[in-house]
């Protein structure tokens, strides 16, 4: 048995030690795969820059933010085109030029009958065929972290399902995804998102095969493994400091990086570790700037009281012990502190783990922010002249979007998050990169009213009222589907709700990005 732990041991150090993909090599299914599974990768700008970027089946209605429909809410029946092949009519979900990967593929339906085809290369025959509208029949089993089945899924087949796949399909010159429908004449809502890169013209990327998929099974196991088994890194050299209402840790030395943080509260009451949690704020310091400020529930759980949290990035288990694995690099200084403002009485354990880090000029600092409004009106009505985009964050400046918690406190009589994400990138201008198709759909599952769920990409660690109404929390995090932005970063989310009502958020954003 000890000989089988060291093994795996071993296997996940080595898929963790894969960091910036090499510019002379062609990106790979293989390459990917060791990329979705380590954490020094998001932290540098990647070395082949890349575009990413998403289609939905968004309403189609909805065309700028100056539209009367800019809020149009029928976002189950949009689609590209549609083409017929071989006979056969089918509509286009995506269809882009390459080089080019597929990183992220949500979908939901209430009735899962027909067939998705996948078309690379301007292959006359798709590479993948699919009987459902629904990723986890995929041809060749791909493990349960990578195809994930919402909570709301039902098996049989004319019945509600809803999935999110995260394998990665890369493609040299084109990939187009189609559906075809069992019956064109009946209408059903086919909910989609597809996350995708392009890369420059002259990047090579080595097309997806069914082939090459199963030649990596091995590799398939142990990225499977890796992510619904996260394991802290305790290697390099370790620090530690006992510490009683606040405290501050200096770590010193030249190109390092944080692996790891650790904190471990003493037992306290339920409300005392709640009201802990919400106060009291982690603050990172990095060659002398503040680079993060957050409450310890932001920032290692899924917010408000510090619920149970488990994921790729961090985890809480609800009591006082929580862990945090963002590699965080810094030239000379690292700084934690835990700030008190309210003197509350509590008595902790920080702890953290530095090692040597190879430092470019691609390498970037970690980033963590909270911003919190209250009573922010909702609308059920889409051609309120009230209704408005939120903003999360507007990020300036070089850097990679890693993912988001929302909080709140949902005031309306029941669901809240109807509103779709909006993403602009660099120098969008009329219409974004990211256009979604509701707010539980950008946080990986479907159907409200939502359930507790957690997943290695994210979750739902708070749902307290079956109605939705009272507190709440999603969050989501991002390993291929990470968003470079070399300029300008804005994340929008819709103010939509069944009826109207009001919400106190709080959006706490993780980035990487220059100082």
């Amino acid at each position: 048995m000890k000989k089988t732990v060291i093994f795996i041991g071993l296997c996940m150090m080595m898929l963790s030690c894969q960091t910036n993909i090499d510019n002379s090599q062609p990106i790979t299914l293989e390459g990917l795969l060791h990329e979705m599974v380590s954490y020094n990768t998001v932290a540098q700008y990647p070395a082949i820059s890349y575009k990413a970027a998403q289609v939905s089946s968004y309403d189609r209605r909805s065309v700028s933010p100056d539209s009367l429909n800019w809020f149009a809410n029928g976002d189950g029946f949009g689609y590209e085109r549609l083409d017929t092949i071989n006979g056969r009519v089918e509509k286009v979900l995506f269809d882009k030029d390459g080089p080019g990967v597929v990183t992220r593929f949500w979908m939901t339906t209430n009735d899962k009958r027909g067939t998705i085809r996948i078309y690379l290369d301007g292959q006359q025959e798709p590479e993948v065929e699919v009987p459902a509208f629904d990723m986890s029949r995929f041809p060749v089993s791909v493990g349960q972290a990578l195809a994930l089945r919402h909570t709301h899924y039902k098996e049989n087949m004319e019945e509600t399902g809803g999935t999110t796949f995260f394998l990665p399909i890369p493609y040299a010159s084109q990939c187009k995804i189609t559906f075809e429908e069992p019956d064109m004449k009946v209408l059903k809502p086919r909910y989609y998102h597809i996350g995708y890169r392009i890369y420059p013209a002259d990047t090579q990327v080595q097309t997806f095969t069914l082939e090459d998929l199963k030649q990596h099974q091995d590799l398939l196991n142990q990225v499977n493994e890796k992510l619904l088994h996260p394991v802290t890194s305790k290697a390099g050299e370790h620090h530690a400091l006992e510490m009683e209402n606040e405290g501050s840790m200096l770590l010193e030395g030249n190109n390092q990086a944080i692996n790891s943080i650790i904190l471990s509260l003493d037992a306290m009451s339920e409300d005392s570790y709640a009201n802990v949690m919400n106060e009291v704020n982690i603050q990172l310091l990095f060659d002398g700037k503040v680079s993060a400020d957050c409450s310890l529930a932001n920032f290692f759980s899924g917010g408000t009281d510090g619920p149970v949290t488990e994921c790729w990035y961090f985890n809480s288990d609800g009591k006082g012990n929580m862990e945090s694995r963002w590699v965080m690099p810094y030239q000379h200084t690292a700084e934690i502190r835990l700030v008190n403002p309210k003197h509350l009485p509590f008595k902790a354990k920080l702890e953290a783990y530095t090692n040597d880090y190879k430092r470019d000029a691609n390498t970037l600092y970690f980033h963590a922010q909270t911003k919190q409004e209250d009573n922010i009106p909702t609308y059920s009505d889409v051609s309120s002249p009230d209704m408005i985009d939120w903003n999360f964050a507007t990020l300036n400046g070089r850097g990679v979007y890693c993912g988001d918690l929302l909080a709140l406190d949902n005031h309306c009589p029941d669901w809240y998050g109807e509103g779709d994400e909006k993403i602009w990138v660099d120098d969008d201008a009329s219409f974004p990169s990211f256009f979604g198709t509701g707010t539980e759909d950008y946080y990986n599952c479907s159907w409200a009213p939502v359930v507790v769920f957690q997943t290695p990409f994210g979750g739902a660690p708070r749902a307290d009222e079956e109605s939705s109404h009272g507190m709440n929390a999603f969050f989501r995090t991002r390993n291929l589907d990470v968003i470079p932005f070399s300029q300008r970063l804005k994340f929008d989310i819709e103010m939509m709700s069944w009826h109207d009502g009001s919400v106190d958020y709080r959006a706490t954003v993780f980035w990487y990005g220059d100082l």
